[in-house]
């Protein structure tokens, strides 16, 4: 890991500041609950403190979550579906009490090295010795730093438990080969999110996760569910992102219709409707609707640029479905029926 310059926080101090969560968020914390005010930091720590995105919308039941993770050393697990912003919220939380933040993708080639370290060989006035690198979480551990594991239930059993000695709040780590305990730092903090509650995938969409041990599961203090929102949430957090879009002079247009969110997002309400029913299997997430509106702006043709985001990835025998769900709300087919849909 790279030193950092003396302009910057260094990754070993405690927080300094504190955080008025109505201020920052957008709302007052739950009456009652101790989160009025959240540890944070004046001074960001380099590259290590998520970049804010300004255009970002809060749920309120998640944001209390991970605000509680920060201030009480909570392990804060956050499920639900694809694209709603789960591993978005963590970020965009510590990037607001600048906090550094660094994300874990627990896939199936991350192993119990890269976690907690190995001997690497180098030359030494000509000789060959050996030195121990740490892993990412055994270097966060020592750190001030929180770590979020994505795709928390997709990770490999023998790396799942070493993450199960740290899930205790002051969870110390054994390192065997280096005959070393390492405390964890009184400021490092541990995030996890995931599709499935841990039981399994019951619903076909999620393919490589498992079942996770229950003895890891009742070790995560707090677990919350931040699945689809309600359809004007929905509306809010894409034209927010549309801002964003626009702010960012990526796109060189708008959308000229500003009841298009409203109907795109009518669509991807219908498809979540059909899969409950199961009338299809593949359903418009959050991230989807985005992509639908971002090449919207870049396509100019809704229904040219829904082919492109959703329909085309579908069961061939469920395009007709999901062209009937868009038909509803648009007045027309966005299949093309000059083009071949083998």
């Amino acid at each position: 890991m790279s030193t950092p310059s003396p302009s910057v926080a260094p990754l070993t101090t405690s927080p300094d500041a504190k955080t008025k969560t109505a201020d920052v968020f957008g709302f007052a914390p739950t009456p009652g609950a101790d989160l009025e005010t959240v540890p944070s930091y004046t001074t960001p720590a380099a590259e290590y403190v998520p970049a804010i995105d300004p255009h970002f919308l809060f749920d309120p039941q998640t944001t209390m979550a991970l605000l509680a993770g920060f201030k009480f050393n909570r392990r804060v697990m956050v499920q639900g579906f694809h694209g709603t912003g789960k591993s978005s919220h963590v970020e965009q939380v510590a990037a607001r009490l600048n906090w550094p933040c660094v994300r874990i993708n627990l896939d199936s080639h991350i192993s119990r090295m890269d976690l907690l370290g190995k001997d690497v060989i180098r030359l030494d006035q000509g000789k060959q010795v050996s030195d121990f690198h740490d892993g990412i979480l055994t270097w966060a551990l020592q750190r001030n730093v929180a770590v979020c594991f994505d795709e928390y239930d997709a990770g490999r059993p023998d790396v799942m438990f070493v993450i199960q000695r740290i899930l205790e709040s002051e969870g110390k780590l054994t390192l065997l080969d280096q005959s070393k305990v390492l405390t964890p730092h009184n400021s490092f903090r541990l995030f996890a999110t995931t599709n499935t509650v841990g039981l399994g995938d019951d619903t076909g969409l999620y393919h490589g996760t498992q079942p996770l041990n229950q003895g890891q599961l009742d070790r995560w203090h707090i677990v919350t569910a931040l699945n689809y929102l309600s359809h004007d949430q929905e509306v809010a957090v894409i034209r927010q992102r549309l801002a964003g879009m626009m702010a960012s002079q990526l796109f060189d247009r708008t959308l000229d219709d500003e009841a298009l969110i409203e109907r795109m997002v009518d669509v991807a309400a219908q498809t979540r409707v059909g899969f409950k029913a199961g009338d299809v299997s593949t359903v418009m997430s959050p991230r989807t609707v985005i992509s639908w509106v971002e090449n919207t702006l870049i396509f100019g043709d809704p229904a040219f640029a829904f082919r492109l985001s959703f329909l085309n990835r579908c069961d061939s025998g469920e395009r007709d479905i999901f062209a009937t769900y868009y038909e509803k709300d648009f007045g027309e087919s966005p299949i093309d029926d000059s083009a071949s849909t083998e």
